[in-house]
């Protein structure tokens, strides 16, 4: 299981064994999307599968994820995403009125991210061979002239930003998976984000990373990209937003809001001199409203990311070994 959590065992197994599997230049950079050049087009394309548990959860299901998971990978890049695929997997004995009602969601969620299911794949496993319903989703998008986003571009001096309060994700499924009350209802953030990055390209064509800090959390995120460029990223802990319900969560927990998934946030790594232009665009777009800057580029402790403390000291945000909670998407 620690291998499908995206921290260092789902790392080392793309590194060490898919990836030298298939030989892949496009493969080679590991981002969340491949860029490929397609007759003149500069496009981005994706693929994800969804494995939670429960379908169904405060804020949103599986077949929310399903879209949102693959569109926010195509627009981590710049791409504006049009197409997506849709493999389900189904349990023998799974209700079609479940299956009904996760269509209907992921259709949904399609219609509201703007993008249209073109084609997909239905295959049905022997009861006991699946968790009720799977899906795969693929995407493709066109990325705009002029956008290079990706992790190695990520430079000392660089601003941090995240789109908004971390932790919800993880906390709501948890709370669900395990019957588990904190006094108040925790819902998931699941959101598509490709308006969010358009509205922030509009104010700086030169955005340097983006990243969705979906398995492994913030911290996972982070040190992905400060590995690929080289460089040591500082956080200011006392910035991150993480609001009250999913602190006393991971308190009662015991679980770093750091470390827990979220499905509607984006992390941006912004050149300084463009930073407030881009804040400010955020937060006018409806899902970037609660923006913060959190830290910066560094050229101290490079491939490192370091927390500054409340207390004036610094602690390594290192990367979890697997995930603290399992099948979060």
């Amino acid at each position: 299981m620690g291998h499908g959590g995206g921290g260092a065992l789902s790392a080392e197994l793309v590194e060490h064994l898919f990836a030298p599997a298939f030989g892949s230049e496009e493969l080679a950079e590991l981002g969340d999307s491949a860029t490929l050049h397609l007759g003149g087009a500069r496009l981005a394309f994706s693929t994800d599968s969804f494995v939670v548990r429960p379908l169904f959860f405060p804020g949103g299901s599986i077949g929310d994820l399903a879209v949102n998971g693959t569109v926010n990978d195509l627009a981590m890049s710049g791409a504006r995403p049009a197409y997506l695929s849709c493999g389900f997997i189904l349990e023998e004995g799974v209700e079609i009125s479940v299956v009904g009602r996760v269509a209907q969601a992921l259709g949904a969620a399609a219609k509201e991210a703007g993008v249209a299911v073109a084609t997909g794949d239905t295959k049905v496993v022997e009861a006991g061979h699946g968790d009720g319903v799977f899906i795969n989703t693929s995407g493709i998008g066109v990325i705009p002239d002029g956008v290079d986003i990706r992790p190695q571009r990520a430079r000392p001096g660089d601003v941090v930003i995240v789109s908004g309060a971390i932790g919800a994700h993880g906390v709501a499924i948890m709370s669900v998976r395990e019957g588990l009350e904190f006094g108040v209802e925790v819902e998931s953030d699941t959101t598509a984000l490709a308006g969010l990055v358009g509205t922030m390209l509009d104010a700086c064509r030169d955005l340097h990373v983006l990243r969705d800090p979906t398995r492994g959390g913030m911290a996972t995120t982070l040190n992905e990209i400060a590995t690929a460029s080289g460089v040591g990223v500082l956080l200011q802990e006392r910035n991150l937003p993480v609001p009250d319900a999913v602190a006393n969560a991971c308190a009662f927990l015991g679980l770093d809001p750091l470390y827990v998934a979220n499905e509607g946030k984006l992390v941006a790594f912004v050149p300084r001199e463009h930073a407030e232009a881009v804040l400010a665009a955020m937060r006018s777009h409806p899902h970037g409203k609660e923006a913060v800057i959190v830290g910066e580029c560094v050229e101290d402790h490079p491939r490192m990311v370091v927390a500054a403390t409340g207390l004036g000291g610094t602690r390594v945000v290192d990367v979890p070994l697997g995930e603290q909670l399992p099948r979060i998407c």
